[in-house]
């Protein structure tokens, strides 16, 4: 009894379908690469239901005549290459032959197409894998694809999609960016239940970024460019201070292809080290042109992973050009040797890879103590005296207590910092963001401590007596605090006051960005926006939130308060402690340098009647403790 046996061709592509087609995002994808590689200028997409429904591509490229139409749909027909040695030097996203004989597979298909030589086009219908129909059909130059109920033949796998519609929704927009990310020449537009979603023109890379991520991203993009015999990458990366935890504007190219890999993304965030902060991720939009005999797309079905034969080379590469793009922003220091012999990139042959290491170059007469190196214009320090003969030291931080001390001990350290040891304001003067502030821990209950008696040291901090004992403010994370509570309690109301612009601002927002705003219109009016919602993306913001200042600038705020929100699927108060949060951050941002002792007692005032003194929204803590004992220890002799 023989137990082997082929398997029918339908069934066959409907095993294969899996591994090309698993969601509607990947038809999309599939489609708008064989428009780009049919030579099309303009790719039009709409979808509707998701794209179990309908999903529809329209091109201008170069047709098909109705014997290649006929032929597409068989499994392994292509026209992208004719050998094995093709698959090795590929200059076309698809090659396989198996996109639409997987979709025909699991659909139901019609292909409407003409060459711009026909007089008459050809319409194909294809269903469930097997041929319906082709007739002559009236249509302009180009393709024209119809996909409908996808998986209606394969309900195991349509259960998985049904009810989602917008993840699925969310997947076919990310396909639909990544295709356009890497062809700005090419005009695109994507409509969703035949709304439109995106209409993007021809433009440059970074054009192209800016009309899909959104205006914000054009102030954060920072050039990439380096060009050696391995590799060649271009593109932008953001600057650190734009890093979010939340990141979503990360992409990576080869030779005009997407692709992910997470050994490159994190060769990326190590160049951002002591930049970012721990668990956010910076935006990267990187393009990369190998010699396609170099690297290997063929290694699954969706074409998303790829192998480097040079691999820890352009790995090296990246993370130097990137360093240097960082350090002409002043974001890390540049570094300049003079080498007799300069690091050469070797240029590869086919039988074999060369690598020269750089020779290590010194002045061994370098002694920076000599005249020479002296500066005669530069003045000498000014180094007040205190009284004491104290060492400075570069480790020298103001140590955190969290023990409890005596009340005259704190009384005593107040007046030996308050009367006029300016040695200790340098030690203070750092900034809060740091993170060598910490938590004062209270044994009393938070309504009986108070602040005493306070002292202004500068540099956004400032010294007093709480509940006894001897603490450093921040008075930045303090107005923070008072900011939140206000906004909370004033947002259920709307008591925010507005402020009335004479000139109304104009904005452009991404399709996603308006719908968020617009569905939390009633929010962003209690917070003391006045906005006019125009369509087609556009608002107008005619009055801003009174309690802030005005140097700080419109867009960039609502783009971050729409950030605040964008994951969606949150509870009502979540979402509203989110953009108090946001707006506190703002509202707070550079506040304390320069202010008076008066007004750092009001602020203290106003904290005290905080629900939380001790931290602000995100967790930072607002004050710390000095102890006798450290003081004692810093100004002792050795």
């Amino acid at each position: 009894m023989n137990r082997i046996k082929l398997l029918p061709e339908i069934v066959a592509n409907q095993i294969a379908a899996g591994e090309v087609v698993n969601a509607p995002s990947n038809v999309v994808k599939e489609m708008m690469e064989n428009s780009i590689d049919a030579g099309a200028k303009c790719v039009k997409v709409n979808f509707r239901n998701g794209g179990k429904e309908l999903i529809q591509i329209i091109d201008d490229g170069c047709g098909m005549s109705a014997i290649d139409a006929r032929m597409a749909f068989d499994r392994h027909a292509t026209s992208k290459i004719s050998s094995i040695e093709d698959v090795y030097k590929l200059h076309t996203f698809g090659f396989r032959g198996e996109a639409l004989a997987s979709i025909a597979a699991v659909a139901e298909v019609e292909l409407r197409t003409r060459q711009e030589s026909d007089d008459i086009g050809t319409s194909t219908t294809i269903s469930g894998g097997e041929f319906r129909a082709q007739t002559p059909v009236a249509c302009s130059k180009g393709s024209q694809f119809l996909v409908r109920n996808l998986f209606y033949n394969v309900p195991s796998r349509r259960k998985f999609i049904d009810g989602d519609n917008s993840r699925l929704a969310s997947q076919i927009k990310s396909e639909f960016q990544r295709v356009a990310l890497v062809n700005p020449s090419v005009e695109f537009e994507l409509r969703q239940n035949d709304a439109i979603v995106y209409s993007l023109q021809s433009t440059n890379r970074a054009g192209r970024i800016v009309d899909i991520v959104g205006k914000h991203i054009k102030a954060n993009l920072l050039d990439v460019e380096v060009d050696t015999s391995v590799v060649r990458i271009e593109g932008y990366i953001g600057r650190p201070s734009a890093a979010k935890k939340r990141n979503n504007e990360q992409y990576l190219f080869v030779n005009g292809r997407y692709f992910y890999s997470q050994t490159m993304q994190r060769t990326i965030i190590r160049a951002y080290e002591k930049l970012i902060p721990e668990g956010c991720m910076p935006s990267y939009f990187i393009y990369i042109t190998v010699d396609p005999e170099r690297v290997d797309v063929n290694v699954h079905p969706q074409k998303t992973t790829v192998k480097f034969a040079d691999m820890d080379v352009i790995l090296q590469i990246l993370q130097a050009a990137i360093r240097e793009t960082l350090a002409k922003t002043g974001a890390v220091p540049m570094m300049d040797f003079s080498l007799e012999q300069h690091l050469d990139i070797p240029t590869y042959t086919r039988e074999q890879t060369i690598y020269h290491e750089p020779r290590i170059g010194s002045n061994s007469k370098y002694n920076p103590f000599n005249e020479e190196y002296i500066d005669p214009t530069a003045t000498m320090p000014d180094i007040p005296f205190t009284g004491f003969d104290v060492p400075y030291n570069d480790d020298d931080t103001l140590k955190i207590a969290t023990q409890n001390k005596r009340l005259s001990d704190s009384e005593e350290c107040y007046t030996m910092v308050s009367s006029g040891s300016s040695s200790m304001v340098e030690y203070i003067d750092d900034d809060a963001e740091q993170g060598t502030f910490d938590y004062v821990e209270s044994s009393m209950k938070p309504d009986l401590a108070t602040f005493g008696e306070t002292l202004s040291v500068g540099g956004g901090y400032a010294i007093s007596l709480y509940g006894g004992r001897c603490v450093v403010v921040s008075l930045r994370r303090a107005r923070e605090r008072i900011l939140f509570e206000e906004i909370m309690q004033a947002i259920p109301s709307g008591a925010i006051p507005s402020q009335r612009l004479f000139f109304a601002e104009e904005l452009t927002l991404s399709t996603e960005e308006y719908e968020l705003m617009e569905n939390h219109a009633t929010e962003f009016a209690a917070l003391g926006f006045e906005i006019a919602y125009r369509g087609d993306g556009h608002i107008s913001v005619e009055g801003r939130p009174a309690i802030l200042e005005m140097t700080i600038p419109l867009d960039e705020l609502i783009y971050e308060l729409v950030q605040s929100i964008k994951e969606g699927n949150m509870p009502v108060d979540v979402e509203r402690q989110r953009l108090a949060e946001r707006m506190a951050q703002r509202g707070s941002a550079g506040y304390g340098r320069g202010v008076r002792t008066a007004e750092v007692e009001e602020l203290l005032r106003s904290l005290e009647r905080c629900e939380n003194r001790s931290f602000t929204p995100s967790g930072a803590p607002i004050m710390a403790e000095i102890t006798l004992d450290e003081l004692r220890a810093k100004l002792s002799r050795n």
